[in-house]
């Protein structure tokens, strides 16, 4: 496929499901569950991955075979936490279902996973795929991470497109009317695209919706006029993101650069770029006279820091006829992501910004490879 570099034939790996946990207490209904029903104890056991504890003589006392069923149960619920808690709660589950009993509510959720999504290219820009969970490592704080979870899969996204709809945009409005269009037509059919607009103003033109056929022609009936509300525009941006329905998200900037006219500044809107677990890429249609105001002169720079946070990048237009198939080369890129997760050593819920760094051990014989993933997040706090 054209701006992909594929490595080698072999399958790739899925990714493995967020793990659950039986508490303690769910872990001895379930062994009284089965003495009480006629379950063999080694039954369970194997259903919970764990070592096979022998039943009781019948001839013991009442207070050893208590004793025998609480040494059970403490290395029933050691072998859940080592060998995979989430299928000790799928099989509650499915045991509970079958006898018609309520199903046990006492377990938790371990949801202390931090999933990263990760681009790679080579020199010339094209994706790289086909690369294995050992070809990646990660770092939290400059301590290197278990990766637990790794997939290359391509999954349902929602995206919004920031559309800058400003009077410096007038000679470019067509072309990049035009790049979104095409960039809606590359959707999956289970992704969702909401559309915001700006020029003095921010305005949502569309919530999600996965009719692209309704997004390009609200497209039809805009004109560029007025300031650069970018800023303003970015912060809605966001702030639609937490109605999304899918995990992925993602937000594309199709601007000029700059901003002159928003509410929010640069600092609001970089301390809510960290917090929002949202990849941003952006379309730089960016002039080259002269004769530039000091917000089009920074445009480039910002768009720059701003996506490079998400693990996204800025793509600059040197021709405008280049727009649509740019626009085509941010989708391939977003749909031919790495996925890497991890626990962190560091459990503190101190609500602190933590740096990530991905790095890679790449096949022999490749050439340099450019690695892209968000710059940190801030952990939960109390």
């Amino acid at each position: 496929m054209t701006g992909r570099t594929p490595l080698r034939s072999h399958p790739r790996p899925n990714g493995e499901p967020v793990r659950a946990s039986f508490s303690f207490l769910a872990v001895t209904s379930l062994i009284a569950l089965s003495l009480s029903f006629g379950v063999p104890g080694r039954a369970l056991a194997q259903n919970q991955q764990g070592p096979v504890t022998p039943p009781a003589a019948k001839d013991d006392d009442a207070a050893a075979r208590a004793a025998r069923d609480s040494q059970a149960a403490k290395e029933a619920q050691e072998a859940a936490q080592a060998k995979g808690r989430d299928q000790a709660a799928e099989t509650a589950g499915d045991q509970a279902a079958g006898t018609g009993k309520k199903k046990l509510k006492n377990y938790k959720v371990n949801v202390e996973l931090t999933l990263v999504n990760v681009g790679v290219t080579d020199p010339y820009g094209r994706m790289v795929t086909g690369l294995d969970q050992e070809n990646f490592r990660i770092f939290e704080d400059n301590k290197e991470q278990e990766v637990v979870r790794f997939s290359s899969e391509d999954v349902p996204i929602s995206i919004g497109v920031i559309f800058d709809m400003s009077g410096s945009m007038a000679d470019k409005f067509e072309k990049s009317r035009l790049a979104a269009v095409q960039f809606f037509k590359t959707a999956n059919p289970e992704d969702e695209f909401c559309l915001v607009n700006f020029n003095d103003r921010a305005q949502l033109v569309s919530n999600f919706t996965g009719s692209v056929e309704d997004l390009q022609e609200r497209l039809m009936y805009t004109a560029a006029h007025g300031e650069t509300a970018l800023f303003d525009g970015i912060y809605l941006g966001l702030s639609q993101m937490k109605g999304a329905r899918n995990s992925k998200k993602a937000l594309l900037i199709i601007s000029d650069g700059g901003d002159n006219h928003s509410r929010y500044s640069e600092v609001d809107v970089r301390k809510f770029v960290k917090e929002a677990d949202v990849q941003i890429f952006a379309i730089g249609i960016f002039d080259r006279g002269d004769f530039k105001s000091p917000e089009e002169q920074n445009g480039p720079a910002l768009l720059g820091e701003i996506t490079e946070l998400t693990g996204g990048r800025v793509f600059r237009v040197n021709s405008l006829k280049d727009l649509p198939d740019i626009a085509t080369k941010i989708s391939m890129e977003l749909r031919n992501q790495y996925v890497l997760g991890y626990r962190p050593t560091n459990q503190a819920r101190d609500g602190k910004w933590r740096k990530i760094k991905v790095r890679l051990r790449p096949p022999k014989g490749l050439p340099p490879l450019q690695v892209y993933s968000r710059t940190g997040y801030y952990a939960p706090g109390h």
